[in-house]
């Protein structure tokens, strides 16, 4: 496949999907163009624009139902026009008042949208912040917006089978607004659909559809924590907690005298190893085993049977948090960690989207410290 005919397969996957069967009439009335009268035959014809038409159709019902049966929610939502409220981002409003102001506004996921968000927020913190309790508070954020951002929403909302159900308009960026693409507007849809589920039954059972369908990936970890100088931030950690000054230790070592060596270090506290590293040189394999040895601290893991959430004390009843009633589970909280980094902090990020590089801000993936 060509370069035109892949553009052409991408441009139409994010089109509207309209059924000809479910149409009144096709194709409409607008696509046919009039023929000009004879006593002004120098007046422009009015031209059909296709995708505006097709943002403006609603899906068909059997289409909604079916995606409702497909991510399980047949039976706590069980209307499709609600479905339909979910996949219809604000940004149709503009069509639908510059082409059809006569007819009644359709009801959109704005406000669905934003309740979603900080349900998810919700349930990401308290669950990264339960599984990782040394892990820094910038490095967490970056885990939150990993698991919940908006790059994951938009490519949840693929593997749901959304994209031809979403409802919207692309918006021009502005001096007080960034312009609105097919992946904002997508990953409205996730979001939306906790809103519902949280509505429609409980609070544990929305964070039941995040755990299935978001904290449920694995995110690497690792890869988010940069150190600029691991050694003094290892020096300045291991004071705050009391322990012995690091040392770091030659443990084994090959081709000293040629041009491939190999040279293995730990680090010890006492008589504690922290961690080990390899390199080609000392000072490299210094550097990594310093790197080890905070990274063994900062993603020290809570076994999955012993992590207590916050949220587990509401009750397990239908209705929101203010009405719902029935038993409430026992919760535990765990110690809180002492993790914060206190050398060479820096709130910068890595991650660099195509065609969006201002938007690198929202989705932080690596964290130098």
């Amino acid at each position: 496949m060509g370069h035109v005919q892949k553009r052409l397969a991408s441009t139409a996957a994010k089109l509207a999907s309209v059924s000809v069967s479910t149409l009144k009439q096709f194709p409409p009335k607008e696509a046919v163009v009039p023929k000009a009268p004879k006593t002004s035959p120098s007046k422009q014809p009015h031209f059909f624009h296709a995708e505006t038409w097709a943002s403006l159709q609603p899906p068909a019902p059997a289409a909604l139902t079916a995606f409702a049966h497909r991510i399980g929610l047949a039976s706590i939502i069980p209307s499709p026009d609600i479905i339909q409220q979910a996949c219809t981002h604000p940004s149709i409003l503009t069509l639908h008042e510059q082409f059809r102001p006569s007819e009644t506004k359709p009801a959109v996921n704005g406000n669905l949208e934003t309740l979603g968000n900080s349900l998810l927020g919700l349930f990401a913190t308290e669950y990264v912040n339960s599984s990782y309790p040394h892990l820094p508070t910038r490095v967490m954020k970056a885990a939150v917006s990993a698991y919940v951002g908006p790059t994951t929403c938009a490519n949840i909302a693929r593997e749901m089978g959304a994209s031809p159900l979403v409802r919207w308009h692309r918006l021009p960026n502005t001096p007080t607004r960034r312009a609105l693409l097919h992946s904002d507007a997508i990953a409205s849809v996730p979001r939306a659909l906790t809103a519902l589920v949280y509505q429609h039954r409980s609070l544990l059972s929305a964070r039941k559809f995040a755990h299935k369908f978001f904290l449920s990936r694995e995110v690497d970890l690792r890869n988010m924590i940069k150190f600029r100088d691991p050694k003094k931030a290892l020096a300045e950690t291991v004071a705050k907690y009391g322990r012995e000054r690091p040392i770091s230790r030659l443990l084994k070592e090959t081709g000293r005298m040629s041009n491939s060596p190999v040279f293995i270090v730990g680090i010890y506290s006492g008589g504690d190893k922290l961690g080990e590293g390899f390199g080609s040189s000392l000072k490299m394999a210094e550097f990594r085993a310093a790197e080890d040895s905070l990274l063994r601290l900062y993603l020290t893991r809570t076994p999955p049977h012993l992590v207590q959430l916050p949220t587990s004390t509401f009750p397990d009843g239908f209705g929101d948090i203010f009405t719902a009633k029935g038993p409430e589970a026992e919760y535990v909280p765990g110690d809180m960690g002492d993790s914060e980094v206190l050398f060479a902090s820096a709130d910068r990020t890595g991650l660099r989207l195509p065609g969006a590089r201002s938007r690198a801000s929202e989705d932080e993936s690596t964290v130098e410290l």
